[in-house]
This record gives structure tokens, C-alpha cells and sequence, in this order.
């Protein structure tokens, strides 16, 4: 084994890049530079090297953790700065969910909602979102009268865990036209933001809906 301290200092991964750029270095050399070290036996460029033969660069960019920690001398920490670089990279490609709706406001979660200003029976419903705010799943999870046993913290957030959502945004109907929120509605919005701080979704916004229009239980300052 070469280790990378005794290359020359032109050839070494981030002197090379440092001189000479990113775009002159090769796959393995800019892979070897998120692995940093190597272990024993192998230098980081032939554990990198190893990787790029097991899988293809167009699908590198989809390895799990569980792919990396299986590599031996990948410890969680390098595999937790590889799939960072990762997640960067789709984030700034748009690799993967392009086509998603993105929501950045209220209004554009009501806007998946429509459905909810004409029901004659109040309808609960959930936005599960990505950490992109890009609108991943869409579940009623109930419909009758909105009390704590219909809408438990538990039958909001087992869709958050299934899609692996980092934020969610509920909305619920008033069919009575009424926008203020009631204290149910405030109780119900304080157990929800609580249970998401504890499980590390974020409740982003309680919405209440009427055929005339939306108010934010965020904006009315409820939170």
C-alpha cells in the first residue's frame, strides 16, 4: 500500500485540487478526499477506488448509509460526510423529485387542499414534506367531528415515519365558514407541535379552511 503522505505533493488528492481545481482530479482522487484517511492496508484512494468499481458514479449518488458502513475502514462519521456531499449534490441538481410540488407558503399548501373548502363534514388532513418543503404524501387522516381522539398525535406522524417526512403542515375545514380557531383546534395544534419537536418533525403550520378562504393558527400567533 501507498499511503497518500508518501505521494508527492503534486499527486496527493487535495494538494492536486487546491493547485490545480476540482475538475482535474479523477473520481477516486475527489471521492478520497470525503474519506480523508484510509485504513490499515489501504490508502483512501484504493478504498475509494473499491467503491467506484463496486458501483456505478451515475448511481453513487444513491447509496444508503447502510451501503457505506458496510465498506470496510467506513466508519459512520466518513459515511455521515459522504452521503452530506451526496444529499448536496441532488439538492443542487435536482437529481431526484424534481417534479414534486414545492411549499414555501400557506397559500401554496392550500392550494392542495381545494377539496377541503366545500366538505360538509370537518376533514383532517396532513402535507408531508420533505427537508426540500416539497409535498412527498397527502393523507386524510380523519373526517366527522375534530376532537383528540380523532386526531391523535400517533395517526399523524405514522405517515411522517413511513415517508420519512421532515415537516408536515395540517389543515382542517370548517364548514360553519367560521376561520377562528377554537380551543380544540388550539389544543389539538399545541399536542401536534409538541409530539413533532419530539420525534424531530416539524409541524410547520395548522391551517383552518372555509369555502371563503384560510386563516394560519401559525399566524394567528397559537404556536
Amino acid at each position: 500500500m501507498t499511503k497518500i503522505l508518501d505521494l508527492p505533493a503534486h499527486q496527493r488528492p487535495r494538494e492536486k485540487l487546491l493547485a490545480q481545481g476540482a475538475d482535474n482530479l479523477k473520481d477516486k482522487e475527489l471521492l478520497a478526499i470525503l474519506l480523508r484517511t484510509g485504513r490499515q492496508g489501504k490508502s483512501a484512494i484504493e478504498i475509494a477506488d473499491d467503491i467506484l468499481k463496486k458501483h456505478e458514479l451515475k448511481k453513487i449518488l444513491n447509496l444508503k448509509l447502510d451501503d457505506l458502513v458496510k465498506i470496510k475502514g467506513l466508519g459512520a462519521d466518513k459515511a455521515a460526510t459522504i452521503l452530506a456531499a451526496f444529499e448536496l449534490t441532488k439538492r443542487a441538481l435536482a437529481v431526484e423529485d424534481n417534479n414534486l410540488p414545492i411549499i414555501n407558503s400557506a397559500r401554496d399548501a392550500v392550494n392542495h387542499l381545494q377539496e377541503l373548502r366545500t366538505a360538509k363534514k370537518e376533514h383532517f388532513v396532513a402535507l408531508y414534506l420533505n427537508a426540500r418543503n416539497q409535498l412527498i404524501h397527502k393523507e386524510t387522516i380523519s373526517i366527522g367531528t375534530l376532537n383528540a381522539s380523532l386526531v391523535h398525535p400517533r395517526e399523524v406522524f405514522k405517515p411522517a415515519i413511513a415517508h420519512l417526512a421532515a415537516a408536515i403542515i395540517v389543515a382542517h375545514n370548517h364548514p360553519s365558514g367560521n376561520l377562528e380557531a377554537s380551543e380544540e383546534d388550539k389544543k389539538m395544534t399545541a399536542r401536534l407541535k409538541e409530539a413533532g419537536s419530539l420525534m424531530g418533525v416539524e409541524l410547520v403550520d395548522s391551517l383552518i379552511i372555509t369555502e371563503a378562504g384560510f386563516s394560519s393558527v401559525k399566524s394567528s400567533n397559537i404556536f
